[in-house]
């Protein structure tokens, strides 16, 4: 099992667009769970300038641009 970090994941996303993603995220968990089931994926996908395209599949797609700049250390 991972150890846990000092600060919760929630807290270190610092970027404005992986805080839209957590947020989205933790959305469609709240909807499905409520709802009784769901099936999620996610995938990511570097472009030619180093950002990541991040899709997320939940009944419609989510598509997120972070640039490589904003991801955490």
């Amino acid at each position: 099992m991972a150890e846990p970090h000092a600060t919760p994941p929630l807290k270190r996303a610092r970027s404005e667009h992986v805080r839209k993603v957590l947020d989205q995220l933790e959305g469609l968990i709240v909807d499905g769970l409520e709802h009784g089931f769901f099936d999620y994926s996610i995938g990511c996908e570097i472009d030619n300038g180093g950002k990541r395209q991040l899709l997320i599949r939940a009944g419609k797609s989510h598509k997120f641009t972070i640039p490589k700049e904003e991801l955490l250390r």
